[in-house]
């Protein structure tokens, strides 16, 4: 007898159906499993077998043919044992499941016949709705994620006997429900940081605000213990909530990735990605034998913070140049191709030499030549794709011990929300949504100088010799100041200010 069960496989940060062909012939003897499986599938058999004992079935001693369609695309992982077992149990005719057609069916199975959770449960559950099935039933711990897909019915279960008894006695499974928009609103405003704590460096804050405000990357030169880090965890606390566009696509990279927690259905708060300099360039930008998003897709429409950029292998760092621009990441194998989203903002910080104490290092123990060295594992490139370089400096003992509360994030979050309705408003008819990602184009139109800003930025390229992309970086700073203050027409101020922001370009730094 012929049954076919459905799953799904993920493809980049998409799903595609999957339909699990099982034929049990009463002609032979084997179990033969084709359709380009991986060795977790290839496995499944053993868990499969011991499950269906403990629950009181076996898998038949007959021919059992298991193809995994469409046969030329590589399915991975364990998450089609559920579907493989309920298909061998209704072919040979053990369980009665004429309706085992209407719903995708995912989930690993454990030796007792219970269900451990799966990857990717998001795009699954849309692939799910979009080609109109009734259901998708998962593991317990999945359901959650899956049940902030509306007009789909979502089924969780601890063990496949629940699974068994739905099809074969018509037992009811317990339904999933969420309320997505009051779970999305309830936890928007959760951050564990506040910008309140941090004492002093308001120059520094100045440029995270403006920062956030415009989408821009941003670099923090200073010595050890300053406060850098502790600037950068604050970034997301001053950044405009997730829509629920955003949240959804975010949460599906992390679905993908196997990030999300058992608790948690939708992300409501911008990512913060943190990777230790030893990341390899595969796990910051995604791919492997078994495609998955890195970390620069893991901070999508949230924030990534490189601790001591220059740490980081030059290799890693190169390979964030074309994500920067495109803001999306292609990762092209011989047999695929599969792109990943990366719209990200890249925090990034660094000693200003390697002793970390440059140019106040009191006994002088970093050489020109190794300064030379030091700055030179940040490519030129690579610095011109970061709008903001601010200096941070040493917080002296006063600002330490006043006991003051400095400006919290929700006030300076006020005001980046104001700067950015300006610029949604200015984009509406777009398809950017803040002035970072502004084209050449979008600065004629949108960046248009009075005579005395001309004078002031084309005598700065001339003394610090700036290239023609950090020109670009410099009006789209100088378009979001003037937003934050709330002005139509960008001026000298704002272009002097922005220009303040680009401490790496300076001769100082190049000596």
């Amino acid at each position: 007898m012929l049954v076919k069960v459905f799953g799904s496989a993920i493809w980049g940060v998409s799903a595609q159906t999957i339909t699990i062909e099982v034929n049990v012939d009463t002609g032979g003897v084997g179990y033969h499993l084709v359709g380009l499986p991986d060795n977790a599938i290839k496995e499944s058999s053993y868990r499969i077998n011991a499950a269906l004992k403990n629950v009181g079935f076996k898998i038949p001693g007959k021919k059992i043919t298991i193809n995994l369609a469409p046969a030329d695309l590589r399915k991975e992982g364990s998450a089609y044992d559920l579907s493989i077992a309920l298909g061998i149990l209704a072919a040979s005719e053990q369980i009665q499941a004429k309706e085992i057609g209407k719903y995708i069916i995912m989930g690993e199975l454990s030796l007792d016949g219970g269900l451990q959770p799966i990857k990717g449960v998001l795009p699954i559950a849309i692939k799910a709705r979009e080609e109109g099935f009734s259901g998708i039933i998962l593991p317990k711990q999945n359901t959650r994620e899956a049940a902030i897909v509306n007009q789909l019915d979502v089924y969780g279960v601890d063990n496949i006997r629940e699974v068994i008894d739905f099809f074969n006695e018509g037992k009811a499974l317990e339904k999933t429900t969420i309320d997505t928009r009051k779970e999305f609103q309830d936890k928007l405003t959760h951050f564990p940081f506040d910008f309140d704590e941090v004492k002093g460096q308001e120059g520094a804050k100045r440029a995270m605000e403006i920062a956030a405000a415009g989408g821009h990357n941003i670099i923090l030169i200073g010595p050890p213990g300053s406060g850098k880090t502790m600037l950068a965890k604050r970034i997301p606390s001053i950044l405009p909530p997730l829509t629920i566009k955003e949240a959804l696509e975010t949460t599906k990279i992390h679905s993908v990735a196997g990030k999300m927690g058992t608790e948690t259905s939708l992300m409501t708060v911008r990512p913060f990605r943190n990777p230790h300099h030893t990341i390899s360039d595969v796990a910051l930008v995604g791919g492997g034998s078994y495609p998955q998003p890195g970390e620069i897709s893991l901070a999508h429409n949230g924030v990534l913070f490189l601790d001591e950029m220059p740490e980081f292998k030059r290799t890693v760092l190169e390979v964030m140049r074309q994500p920067l621009e495109d803001r999306e990441v292609t990762i092209s194998r011989a047999r695929f191709t599969v792109n990943y989203p990366a719209s990200f903002m890249l925090v990034a910080s660094m000693n200003p030499s390697p002793s970390g104490y440059f140019p106040d290092d009191p006994q002088n123990t970093s050489s020109v030549m190794e300064m030379q060295r030091y700055m030179n594992k940040l490519s030129g490139p690579l610095l011109d794709r970061i709008d903001i370089h601010i200096e941070v400096q040493k917080v002296e003992y006063d600002q330490l011990a006043d006991t003051r509360k400095g400006e919290s994030s929700i006030a300076i979050r006020e005001r980046v929300l104001r700067a950015r309705d300006i610029q949604e408003a200015r984009f509406i008819h777009l398809e950017i949504n803040y002035n970072a990602q502004m084209g050449p184009k979008d600065l004629e139109k949108y960046c248009k100088l009075d005579e005395a800003s001309q004078n002031l930025i084309k005598n700065a390229l001339a003394k610090l010799n700036l290239s023609a992309r950090a020109y670009d970086r410099i009006l789209k700073v100088s378009r979001t100041i003037a937003d934050v203050a709330g002005k139509e027409d960008i001026l000298p101020a704002h272009i002097s200010e922005a220009i303040q922001y680009r401490s790496l370009d300076r001769e100082f730094w190049n000596a």
